[in-house]
């Protein structure tokens, strides 16, 4: 109910007023526009796991927790099905995905920030810019990357786009900007301009390691660029020893640095790498990078606990190979392996004629992943990584190869190979994502709804102007 109503019933009343009482009252708990009232969020925080679906959500839980563990994210009480499709296939990409959440329309495969016809429509992070409220995005991923991207930029084509990307992202005055990619900010990238120079100087405090961003304390606008290309992976960063900080750690800095204002904020969290794992079938990988998402969902609730001013999303852009917790898995032994199957294909050496070596393949799997193989399965390996020519990400053929056999091995349960690598996504499905939130505004999701929805409900809720499809921030 809203103030005046409250007031109307604590008065004493006469009896003929009791019929407008209950007129007034089913009025209002019918009305849209009452039931807004009561969910308003200053905050909205939307928290991306790229590519995790259910059977990621679950191993996580499994290994973390075992049968009878909760997740952070599983404790939100409200829930969603999401269906994925882009506009030119029934499997999106993160680009599409991505676009479609941060924009409210469909777009085709490897587009951001546009629709279908390639004309520049604007976010959700765009219209909660132009109410006044701060904005912010996070990744493990590169920040020019498709899903950051989706938020923050607009171009026709994500493989080509990396650093007209970035150029809007300091053009659109972004409040927080933390993540990878700091090559695309690069002089040799911008045609001879430092675009770090450039964010320095119109007032951003810039970081590029976990020390320089403790240190942040009274900053307006903050940019942190802590890899070259992608943040290493959790597995990785103990032996990398990285410097760089956590997802929670990110996304608590950025929280205290866009909650100071008086208008309220938008963030969005991305959880880059849970994707990256699943398409190299690296069930450890899945399990590590899906915690530390959780753990930064328990970070977020607990500091909007009590506020009762913020909203929080959490989702996937799409499901990634198919990943499901088997019942054959052989969760002890994945649980020993310590680094990714991207350090370990770095470990692999090679002839003169770049052929891979046999026996830096058996020394990899022996050391790593604790798996003796045969000479014959050695030799397999070598063929499959010849012979699986992957459609997108070519860089990545033999450590993906590396966790599909690892996987294959202590029978866990993912794609096949042979479908990763005929398919233009790299393995993505169209299974549906369930969709968690919490705060005001959070009962909206429920049932089955569609990635175009949640920027729909997230403006609504808040009451934040938006229209998708338009471009009033492009055109200006």
């Amino acid at each position: 109910m809203n103030k005046t109503t409250k007031k109307f019933i604590h008065k004493p009343r006469r009896p003929y007023q009791f019929g407008l009482l209950v007129l007034f009252c089913l009025i209002g708990l019918t009305s849209p526009i009452h039931a807004e009232s009561q969910n308003t969020p200053k905050n909205v925080i939307l928290l991306i796991g790229d590519g995790m679906g259910l059977g990621a959500i679950d191993i996580a839980r499994q290994f973390e927790y075992g049968k009878t563990g909760i997740l952070h994210l599983e404790k939100l009480e409200h829930v969603a099905l999401m269906r994925t499709y882009s506009a030119n296939n029934f499997v999106t990409d993160s680009a599409a995905g991505g676009s479609a959440i941060a924009t409210g329309v469909k777009t085709n495969n490897e587009s951001i920030g546009v629709d279908s016809n390639g004309s520049e429509v604007d976010s959700v992070l765009d219209a909660f810019q132009m109410s006044g409220k701060k904005v912010g995005i996070i990744s493990t991923n590169m920040v020019v990357d498709a899903t950051p991207a989706a938020f923050g930029a607009s171009v026709s084509n994500r493989w080509t786009g990396g650093a007209h990307i970035a150029r809007q992202l300091f053009d659109n005055r972004i409040d927080v900007i933390l993540g990878g990619g700091a090559s695309y900010f690069g002089a040799d990238k911008q045609n001879g301009v430092d675009l770090v120079a450039k964010f320095k100087e119109a007032g951003y405090r810039v970081t590029a390691n976990k020390q320089e961003l403790d240190s942040v304390q009274k900053s307006e606008k903050l940019l942190g660029l802590f890899h070259p290309t992608y943040m290493n992976f959790k597995l990785d960063k103990e032996e990398l020893h990285s410097q760089e900080p956590s997802l929670p750690e990110m996304t608590t800095k950025a929280i205290e640095i866009l909650s100071k204002g008086d208008n309220g904020f938008f963030l969005m969290t991305e959880g880059a790498r849970i994707d990256h794992t699943e398409h190299a079938a690296d069930i450890t990988g899945i399990w590590r990078e899906t915690i530390e998402f959780d753990q930064t969902v328990k970070e977020v609730v607990d500091w909007a606990k009590n506020r009762n001013d913020t909203l929080i999303v959490v989702l996937a852009d799409h499901e990634t190979m198919g990943t499901s917790a088997s019942e054959t898995m052989d969760i002890n032994a994945l649980k020993r392996i310590n680094v990714s199957s991207e350090y370990m294909s770095k470990q692999l050496t090679f002839d003169k004629n770049n052929e891979i070596n046999p026996e830096s393949v058996d020394s990899v799997f022996k050391k790593y992943a604790h798996i003796s193989l045969t000479n014959k399965e050695v030799h397999q390996f070598i063929d499959n990584v010849r012979k699986n020519r992957t459609l997108v990400y070519p860089q990545h053929q033999i450590d993906w190869e590396i966790g599909s056999t690892i996987a294959n091995y202590y029978k866990a349960g993912v794609a096949d190979r042979s479908v990763r690598a005929a398919s233009t996504t790299g393995g993505h499905t169209a299974n549906m994502i369930p969709v968690f939130a919490t705060g005001p505004g959070s009962e909206a999701f429920d049932g089955v709804i569609d990635n175009t929805d949640i920027s729909q409900i997230i403006t609504k809720a808040a009451r934040v102007p938006f229209t998708p499809g338009q471009n009033q921030t492009k055109e200006e």
